[in-house]
């Protein structure tokens, strides 16, 4: 075992997280994980400030944050929180970032644009942090935008378990850009496979050109990374409905539902376009969703636990993506 303190530390993103992970009293899922105290405070000015109020010289520090909205305080809080384990001598400083904001920015996809995803990895490591953990990347080669020892997490093993009672035979990207991560839920679980080709009319509505695949009279997983308006997610619902699905779950890992989505998706539980929708908590407080029905928010806690866990130890996480 770690001789050295494990001290997680929590941005305003991801107190309940951290709390869930690290408890103050037990029971704990890891008696070594202690929850740091910080004192966060906002100037006037717009300013962010810290302070952490635990000594953590020659500690593993875990820095805890979603970069979720308000992204860029979020992520101003994120690099004040290494800047300060850094100067007060942290033996290590790990990021946990469950939602990485800016993930969709990992290209030049026009002239004179910025690739965000890049410049945000680039700060990290000048602020002082030497590993990176995060989950469901937008773009797998975000890993590659640092030379940061990088830890990818995935949802789909207690999404899998979340469902383990329910009858999927086909599993369904909303999109071609989720046709990978489709395709690998397709395969863990042994299932057929689907996709919807798509065209964006605006930021919030999108319109379905062609769909592949067989849905007919057979219970269907759509599958995404992330959702906001919930457009793309109901599109490709709408679609497998229309080619005879019997019963259609959509399940996403980031669910930045804005008060559109959350009205789309009730819209259309109502309307029987779908039957339940699936999210984790690494963005959204599962308290937002707790009065609809159609919706279950699994938690993240112990796959994050035991990755602070082994992390600190030195151990392998593999065993967390199976």
């Amino acid at each position: 075992m770690n001789d050295q303190k494990c001290i997680v530390f929590a941005g305003n993103a991801s107190k309940r997280l951290a709390s869930e992970i690290a408890p103050t009293s037990p029971p704990a899922i890891y008696s070594d994980i202690i929850n740091g105290k910080i004192h966060h405070q906002q100037f006037p000015s717009g300013e962010w400030y810290c302070q952490l109020q635990e000594n953590v010289r020659g500690a593993d520090v875990f820095l805890l944050q979603s970069v979720i909205k308000p992204a860029n305080d979020n992520l101003m809080q994120l690099l004040i929180m290494a800047d300060a384990a850094r100067r007060a001598s942290a033996g290590r400083i790990t990021a946990i970032v469950p939602y990485m904001g800016y993930s969709r920015q990992d290209r030049k996809d026009k002239s004179r644009v910025p690739i965000s995803a890049k410049l945000v990895m680039n700060i990290l490591q000048t602020a002082g942090v030497d590993r990176y953990v995060t989950m469901d990347l937008h773009a797998q080669q975000i890993q590659g935008f640092t030379d940061l020892p990088f830890d990818h997490l995935y949802f789909q093993p207690v999404l899998m378990e979340a469902m383990k009672h329910i009858d999927i035979d086909v599993v369904c990207s909303p999109d071609i850009g989720g046709i990978k991560k489709a395709v690998e839920y397709a395969k863990k679980v042994k299932k057929e496979f689907a996709f919807v080709v798509k065209q964006r009319k605006d930021e919030t509505t999108v319109e379905v050109i062609q769909f592949v695949g067989n849905v007919k009279d057979k219970g269907v997983l759509i599958v995404d990374d992330l959702t906001e308006s919930a457009g793309t997610l109901i599109a490709g619902a709408k679609e497998c409905r229309v080619n005879g699905a019997k019963k259609i779950y959509c399940a996403v890992t980031h669910a930045c539902l804005d008060t559109l989505g959350i009205s789309r998706l009730d819209e259309a539980y109502k309307s029987g376009v779908i039957d339940k929708f699936y999210c984790s908590d690494t963005v959204i407080d599962p308290k937002t969703l707790e009065l609809f029905e159609w919706a279950t928010v699994v938690s993240i806690k112990d796959i994050f636990g035991k990755a602070i866990h082994a992390i600190h130890n030195n151990q392998s996480i593999s065993s967390l993506f199976s």
